[in-house]
């Protein structure tokens, strides 16, 4: 039974390292640091955060988003005016029982409270993660940097090629998504990818805009950086904001599919009609003009013959007084394999030319004077 146990704790425990390494490469602008993350998992006394400056009275603490100077980079003035009051930095009375130094994040609200004394906070606007990417439970602050480098996952990479330049990281600045300051949050020990950053986009507070990240406007997280050691407790408000009972992760984002290669759908082979083969047409007959030879006497006759149409295949001959003409022999087509069927020009037959019967010349007549009687043969029978 013991045997039995000790496997199934074995198990939970490598099903949450696996889930805890799915997720941190899920998250777009939050990567591990190990060299970060190294802290003892003991949270901090009260003592250490640092209070002295704040307000006692809750109010909005002014000038605190004017252009700020840093060793590496000026970080610039943030335009007050279109930053929603509730979420500019301010004191305020904050009903907890969890002791001075304790940050608590209520993502519902956009907010990240400091404890500094009992139902006292100092209150700052933030950014959270969009749906699917929310999470609860309590953490600890084990490792920080300033100016820290970004390192877009394999993921956001394939969705926007253009950060391929900054696989090997992107070197802290006024533009990197991580911004000024960077704590690395884990949880007995183990690093989910959360982190409470800076962001040069301070118009993204108050919105569910991350990947499960804090963010913060630049100034706001550098003060918060200066204020807080490591080991300093994280409490993670559940969405309806009530306290957690342990860590509550969001389920590991989809895998992107490969894009498949479409594919070409051959078209079916087009039947092939076999056309019959094609009979050149018959050449007609010419006309055949007989001339008969003219009576004495008599006009001249002239008949003309029918056209006569061969049948196909057959070989039509014409017969005139000057010339005779054959048509050329009908040749069965053969077509190949094609899809449309091919048509054999007719056959050329040559017509000889129609003679044109020309008029006798008209018969001689006597004189009346001469021959009393008909003719015969032009002669006058009584001469």
């Amino acid at each position: 039974m013991a045997k039995i146990r000790m496997d199934q704790h074995m198990t939970h425990l490598a099903f949450r390292l696996l889930a805890a390494t799915a997720l941190s490469f899920s998250l777009g602008a939050c990567v591990m640091d190990p060299a970060l993350t190294g802290g003892t998992g003991t949270a901090t006394n009260a003592a250490a955060v640092k209070t002295a400056d704040l307000p006692k009275d809750a109010t909005l603490i002014a000038g605190v988003y004017s252009a700020k100077a840093d060793p590496q980079f000026t970080v610039p003035a943030v335009p007050v005016e279109k930053v929603p009051q509730e979420f500019q930095r301010q004191t305020v009375a904050y009903e907890t029982d969890q002791p001075a130094g304790t940050i608590i994040i209520n993502p519902a609200a956009r907010h990240l409270y400091l404890v500094t004394g009992k139902n006292k906070a100092v209150r700052y606007g933030i950014a959270v993660g969009r749906a699917g990417f929310q999470w609860s439970g309590e953490a600890l602050i084990t490792g920080r940097k300033t100016w820290p480098t970004w390192t877009p996952p394999k993921e956001m990479i394939e969705r926007k090629p253009e950060l391929a330049k900054w696989e090997k990281g992107q070197p802290g600045g006024l533009e990197n998504p991580l911004g000024a300051r960077a704590l690395y949050l884990t949880t007995n020990g183990v690093d989910y990818g959360y982190r409470i950053h800076g962001t040069p986009e301070w118009n993204s507070i108050g919105k569910n805009a991350s990947s499960g990240c804090i963010r913060m406007i630049n100034q706001d997280v550098m003060d918060l950086f200066d204020r807080v050691p490591d080991g300093t407790k994280v409490v993670v408000l559940n969405a309806d904001g009530s306290m957690p009972h342990g860590l509550t992760l969001p389920p590991p984002q989809p895998k992107k599919k490969a894009a498949e290669t479409p594919k070409v759908e051959t078209p079916a082979p087009t039947p092939v009609v076999a056309a019959a083969p094609a009979v050149a047409p018959a050449a007609a007959a010419p006309v055949t003009t007989t001339v008969a030879p003219a009576a004495t006497g008599a006009a001249p006759l002239v008949t003309a013959a029918t056209p006569t149409v061969a049948a196909p295949a057959a070989t039509a001959t014409a017969t005139t007084t000057t010339a005779t003409t054959t048509a050329a022999p009908v040749v069965p087509l053969v077509v190949p394999q094609a899809v449309a069927p091919v048509v054999a020009p007719a056959a050329t037959t040559t017509v000889a030319p129609a003679v044109t019967p020309t008029a006798p010349a008209p018969a001689a007549t006597a004189p009346a004077s001469t021959c009393t009687v008909p003719l015969v043969n032009g002669v006058c029978p009584s001469n």
